[in-house]
């Protein structure tokens, strides 16, 4: 089985499918110690090939956008291949792939521009949730597009990644509405 076969393989499988949203340190020390050297060769471009299929892609996209969540808990380099993984999904969209993967896993293939502080990229996010009818992600896409609208930038990100939080994002993070991950 391939690397990225087995990663989609992994990721689609109990138990790691059933803690996607609520992982566990150990979920996230496994993961790093299976794929982290995976992602390091993703960021320094040497995974290119994965993106001429759309598994490829997919397994590309979340070993870059979701696996550092995991793998990096709470740093800053969680978020360090973000724009990496949105390449990997606009490139993909322009291949059409998006459509030729499970529908209930397109959700994945979609999650950069979720996670992307570009406004645009938050624009395309709901427009794709909405036209595959993902119903439930595009509630999490409009609150995630909503706090980029407001702030340009997720401020629960603003102490890993080092920047000053403004008074209005303090006052939101100390809010019940804040996101916190």
């Amino acid at each position: 089985m391939t690397e990225s076969k087995q990663l989609l393989s992994d990721w689609f499988s109990k138990p790691l499918s059933d803690h996607w949203f609520n992982s566990t340190t150990t979920i996230d020390q496994q993961l790093k110690e299976k794929y982290e050297t995976l992602w390091q060769a993703a960021v320094s471009n040497q995974l290119k090939d994965w993106l001429q299929t759309a598994d490829g892609t997919l397994a590309l996209i979340i070993l870059l956008d979701q696996l550092p969540l995991n793998m990096f808990r709470g740093e800053a380099k969680s978020f360090s291949s973000e724009q990496q993984a949105v390449f990997a999904c606009k490139h993909g969209l322009s291949k059409q792939f998006d459509q030729k993967i499970e529908i209930n896993r397109r959700a994945f293939f979609y999650m950069p521009l979720m996670h992307s502080e570009n406004l645009d990229d938050q624009n395309l996010c709901i427009k794709l949730f909405e036209q595959a009818g993902l119903e439930n992600n595009l509630r999490f896409a409009k609150h995630h597009h909503a706090i980029i609208e407001k702030f340009g930038r997720f401020p629960h990100r603003n102490t890993i990644l080092g920047r000053k939080s403004t008074a209005d994002e303090i006052n939101y993070l100390n809010s019940d509405k804040a996101s916190k991950g």
